[in-house]
């Protein structure tokens, strides 16, 4: 994966990285030891993925647990906390623990250690998601909206909370919002990829639901950014400015693959058998934009879909 970041940063820093080796992490980890930044990672079961890239560092530890992980986190400069667990399936109860824990334990094993008085990390950059908002149809929401009361809107409050709590340690804390990340390898759109090239890649329900998307290259760029940038703290949308509607999305990504559906629209009430409450999540959405990064001078590389789509699939 070529990333195409200056180095934003005024001094190579030390950052450490919760999730460093999963779909984010690992484009980000790249990102900032390309920027000449030095990289630690902890990751729960190291030997089930492929090898951290070059030059990187990685601890063995359930970031979920207090553990000797948490002294070495905060000789760092920085935290970047990204461990989760994937809502792309079926939820049921198990499962709906195991998103809510995957996300509320390990932030709070994170705060937890910036207590600390001998700490030396000062900035802590938590990942949280555009589904705190809720379902809001066409309303173009920012960052100063309020939450939502579904099951994601009540992970993500929770989530952030816990981030937040270092911020009363003197830390600077950002939640950022990721919206669906879209990149060459993993992630959502590995799902896409595959029902597209066998010809399943319809609509869902009425197409008119938004999706609100970012471009890995640009998730790790925006984080890099908000690295830098001093007074920024608080929640920060991680999405493209400009969300799409399902329809839109399936168009693009058609045209991207070079591909056509053979099937009709898949009906909501299908979906809904088949996914549950998941399924729901999917014909619904949020139309998201990212206030704060623009307002900030922030750069997007990709900021249409098709560019995006193009770079990812295209090649």
């Amino acid at each position: 994966m070529i990333f195409f970041i200056e180095k934003m940063c005024a001094r190579d820093m030390n950052v450490f990285i919760t999730g460093g080796l999963g779909f984010v992490g690992r484009a980000l980890a790249k990102a900032l030891r390309d920027n000449g930044h030095g990289i630690t990672i902890v990751e729960r079961n190291p030997d089930t993925k492929p090898p951290a890239p070059g030059g990187i560092h990685v601890i063995r530890a359930d970031a979920s647990k207090p553990g000797p992980w948490q002294k070495e986190m905060i000789t760092h400069d920085a935290v970047v906390n990204l461990a989760v667990v994937s809502i792309f399936t079926r939820w049921t109860a198990a499962k709906k623990e195991e998103i809510i824990n995957s996300r509320v334990l390990i932030t709070r094993c994170v705060a937890d250690a910036l207590k600390r008085n001998d700490r030396r990390a000062s900035i802590l950059i938590s990942a949280s998601a555009v589904g705190y908002y809720g379902f809001h149809g066409n309303e173009e929401l920012t960052e100063s909206d309020p939450p939502g009361d579904d099951f994601l809107a009540r992970v993500c409050r929770a989530w952030e909370k816990e981030a937040m709590a270092a911020a009363n340690y003197g830390v600077r804390v950002i939640p950022t919002r990721f919206g669906v990340v879209l990149g060459r390898q993993g992630g959502a759109l590995d799902i896409l990829r595959r029902l597209h090239r066998w010809r399943l890649g319809a609509r869902i329900g009425s197409g008119e639901q938004w999706f609100s998307w970012i471009h890995l290259d640009d998730l790790a760029a925006a984080i890099i950014f908000l690295l830098e940038k001093k007074g920024v703290s608080g929640p920060v949308n991680c999405t493209s400015p400009h969300p799409v509607t399902n329809r839109d999305l399936t168009r693009a990504l058609n045209r991207a693959m070079k591909t056509f559906p053979l099937v009709p629209p898949v009906p909501g009430f299908a979906l809904r058998i088949l996914l549950g409450e998941f399924g729901t999540f999917l014909l619904t959405g949020q139309r998201v934009v990212p206030r704060r990064l623009l307002d900030e001078g922030f750069s997007f590389r990709f900021s249409n879909i098709q560019a995006a789509l193009k770079d990812c699939v295209g090649r």
